[in-house]
This record gives structure tokens, sequence and C-alpha cells, in this order.
């Protein structure tokens, strides 16, 4: 029986997944968690700054702001060398 291109898609893009998972190196799990908390840090940023656009009263853009400037002072920490420790 033959098989549809959408499940050749599908296994070539697994088989495609696999290779490129191999090849590279493994990171540690204080670089994975690294990883996380920055990924996480950006998703907050985005959803502060979307608020802060939408904010009407003036003590909420405040806190905003503070929020906002306190995440990207974690990013940056978080762009620091590998070997400092989390914030």
């Amino acid at each position: 029986m033959a098989r549809g291109w959408e499940s050749k898609g599908v296994e070539s893009q697994q088989a495609d997944s696999g290779a490129v998972a191999a090849t590279g190196p493994k990171a540690s799990p204080q670089e994975l968690e690294r990883r996380h908390k920055a990924e996480s840090t950006v998703l907050a940023l985005a959803e502060t700054t979307a608020q802060l656009q939408a904010a009407c009263r003036p003590l909420h853009r405040d806190m905003l702001r503070q929020r906002k400037t306190a995440l990207e002072a974690i990013l940056a920490a978080l762009a620091g060398p590998p070997g400092d420790p989390l914030p």
C-alpha cells in the first residue's frame, strides 16, 4: 500500500530532528535552566509591555514600568557568562 506524502514528510522531519539533536553538544542542566528562565522572562517582558501600552491609570503604568525594568535586568544577567549564578 502506498503511503501519502504527509506521512513521508513527518518521517523526514523526525529523521532530520534526530540527526540535528544527535550531532549537537549536550547542554548542562545549568544551561538548560538558564535557557528556560530566559525564555520565560522574555514572555513575561512581552506581556508586561503589552499591558503597559494598554494601561490607563498612572499608578498601574508605574508598577508595570518597574516590572519591565526588573525583567530587563534579569535578562541582562542571564546574558552574562554561563558560570554566573542565576538571578
